[in-house]
């Protein structure tokens, strides 16, 4: 199985792209896993709300298969542990799925028809955070997850 982040914009803080790739490369050793950043639409400021999240949508849909599994970061999702998110990788895993996709939406969300494709929705806290910690956090917790399923002494008990 192939995991995927996909997300929309670059991380423009170099710090913060450098802790990514660092997590980044560390799950490498465990699954094949591919980030893949949508720019910025251009001219988003002569668009409404509604207009940008149709066209991040539509750019995001772009990037998926009918026989992809499909999880978006979303404040509205479920919130796991650390090791509660390891099972339910695990249980992916076990289904024989080729990709599992996670999605970090634009500034304002997703469009109803990525809503739509969506099939699970995970928040990884109640709190908001910029796009381009989310990418960090999310990558740490992917890692965390495989070293809890190999029992590795990163994630502490």
């Amino acid at each position: 199985m192939t995991i995927k982040l996909l997300g929309i914009g670059k991380t423009d803080d170099p710090s913060l792209q450098a802790l990514t790739e660092v997590y980044i490369k560390r799950l490498q050793f465990y699954n094949k896993v591919d980030v893949e950043l949508i720019p910025d639409i251009k001219n988003s400021k002569n668009l409404d709300e509604n207009q940008q999240k149709q066209k991040e949508g539509e750019l995001l849909l772009n990037k998926i298969s009918a026989s992809d599994f499909v999880v978006l970061l979303d404040e509205n999702g479920k919130q796991y542990s650390s090791e509660e998110f390891s099972v339910f990788l695990q249980k992916r895993m076990n289904s024989g799925i080729k990709q599992l996709i996670f999605i970090i939406g634009g500034p304002y969300g997703f469009s109803e028809d990525v809503y739509m494709r969506a099939d699970a929705k995970l928040s990884l806290s109640k709190m908001t955070f910029s796009h381009q910690m989310v990418r960090l956090f999310f990558i740490e917790q992917l890692y965390r997850a495989y070293t809890i399923l190999k029992n590795e002494p990163y994630h502490h008990r």
